[in-house]
């Protein structure tokens, strides 16, 4: 009978194993991968990170890179390796879990080839689980190529011809930028155009220095500048969204409504020339493996700062959870904090 199990082994479940070994709590992570960090390496090539170094620390250890710098997926991959390794945290790969339920003793986490009995669960998935693709793309021929964002790695994945990249958030401009940027493949965007860019400097000083100062990361979702935040919204942060809506080879088109063979149908016009289309359009939650939990109108547990409405079981790393910081790399410590001092308070 463990005292936790930790589920998720990037940035939210390795910080709450910081603290569980700082309590000298009975734990183990366990991970549907076959190494710490590929939720990150799995990303496309290019990826950085919005934030600069100083702003990306784990409990307990600094990264390890130059101020002012902006990691890689690489980079945060062995970040996270040199975590475990340097806090001795227990850690269980490639076991996918299948459900989570209550007993009288505690939880069952049960995974494929075994079952864990503990007396607590931290759920640490993170709010990336099941890459959400319009119905539309079913209705598309064979021959045209088509992938989600999850699955995008670089430009040599896509076959000679038009493509269309599809979603107007971070990860859609970040791609329409990649496949654009050489001049040589006409690029159709299917997205919002109005959202703002931020770059990573202003005035001499990072974004996020700025961010810190002001407090945008800090606000909670449920004062009112937190609840103006969340329903706004977001910024394309270090991408200059104008200049590559500029280009030449960049075709702005309206909302993507219907697709039948190779004719893909937007708002205002028809188009039948695009071999490649990457489909930047989001995730949807999936916590329907655990026994019992009450869920939000979006898909999300229902709980106050990671506290579920089951006794034991608790949520790290999910996005707005607090703030607006709880789903980064940098603002996820804040709330295991917070969830390690609750954690502590009930054993006393």
């Amino acid at each position: 009978m463990l005292d936790y199990v930790v589920i998720g082994g990037a940035q939210a479940g390795l910080s709450m194993a910081y603290h569980l070994k700082q309590m000298d709590k009975k734990f183990i992570v366990i991970d549907g991968e076959k190494e710490i960090g590929a939720s990150w390496l799995n990303r496309w090539d290019s990826l950085k990170l919005f934030t600069p170094t100083e702003y990306n620390h784990l409990p307990g250890l600094k990264f390890d890179a130059p101020k002012g710098h902006y990691p890689t997926k690489v980079e945060v991959s062995n970040y996270f390796k040199n975590y475990v390794s340097e806090f001795k945290i227990p850690v269980q790969l490639d076991t996918l879990v299948t459900s989570v339920r209550k007993n009288e003793n505690g939880f069952y986490v049960t995974y494929k080839g075994g079952e864990i009995e503990t007396k607590n669960v931290i759920i640490a998935t993170g709010p990336f689980h099941i890459p959400y693709t319009p119905p539309c793309h079913t209705k598309l021929s064979e021959s045209v190529l088509q992938m989600h964002s999850n699955f995008y790695k670089n430009e040599s994945q896509l076959q000679n011809g038009d493509a269309l990249v599809v979603g107007g958030g971070d990860s859609g401009y970040q791609i329409l930028n990649e496949l654009s940027k050489d001049g040589n493949r006409t690029v159709y965007f299917s997205g919002n155009t109005n959202v703002k860019s931020l770059p990573q400097q202003f005035l001499g000083k990072t974004l996020w220095w700025w961010f810190t100062l002001i407090g945008f990361l800090s606000y909670s979702k449920y004062s009112w500048i937190g609840k103006k935040i969340n329903s706004s919204i977001q910024p394309v942060i270090g991408t200059d969204v104008k200049e590559i809506l500029s280009r030449k080879n960049v075709i702005v088109q309206g909302r993507t409504k219907d697709a039948l063979k190779t004719d893909i149908i937007f708002e205002n016009k028809t188009i039948s020339t695009i071999k490649n289309i990457v489909w930047a359009t989001g995730y949807r939650p999936n916590f329907n493996w655990i026994e019992g939990l009450e869920l939000d109108g979006d898909g999300y547990p229902k709980n106050y700062r990671g506290v579920s409405n089951i006794d034991g079981l608790y949520f790290i790393g999910l996005p707005w959870m607090f703030t607006r910081g709880s789903a980064t790399l940098g603002g996820v410590s804040k709330d295991a904090s917070y969830l390690a001092d609750i954690i502590s308070k009930k054993q006393e």
